[in-house]
């Protein structure tokens, strides 16, 4: 009697196990947009989602882990695409949607790729949401790791800048 409980439990502990490494190495966050200052002092990571739920960011750190300055998201449209600025309060900057990293969740379907493609075919238009990771730091930015949510899970993603 006591093997026929463990069959199922071993089973769904093979399924539950099987579905987490494959979330855990099929990251779903998607890095598309990479685009920096002159003096890589102010970096844009553009960042999508191709999982089937929403992402929601909790971390950015720059190069050794170090802090930088600010950290902002901008929230646009595939066919405005992104700023590069040093102030996100400029007037210009005003029109691409800076806001906290924790007041947005990336939404599904918000793939880099797809809006590339979208933009090639024409078939691009303002309700095709991007999402961009503004940096602002006093020393150069060669990396930029993200640190995010999916599902319940934590996940460390790294950008290499240049």
């Amino acid at each position: 009697m006591k093997k026929k409980i463990w069959i199922p439990v071993l089973f769904l502990a093979i399924i539950i196990g099987g579905v987490y490494f494959f979330i855990k190495f099929n990251s779903p966050l998607e890095i598309g947009t990479l685009a920096s200052s002159g003096d890589n002092k102010s970096v844009v990571v553009g960042i999508g989602n191709k999982g089937f739920r929403e992402i929601k960011i909790l971390d950015v750190t720059v190069n050794n882990g170090e802090k930088p300055m600010k950290t902002r998201l901008q929230v646009s449209n595939a066919l405005q695409g992104f700023i590069i600025t040093n102030d996100d309060t400029d007037e210009k900057a005003k029109k691409f949607g800076f806001t906290d990293m924790g007041k947005v969740t990336i939404k599904t379907g918000a793939s880099p790729s797809s809006n590339f493609e979208k933009l090639d075919n024409g078939t691009a238009t303002k309700n095709d949401e991007i999402y961009g990771i503004s940096v602002f730091h006093n020393e150069e930015v060669n990396k930029v790791h993200i640190k995010y949510n999916y599902l319940g899970i934590s996940f460390n993603e790294t950008v290499i800048i240049n």
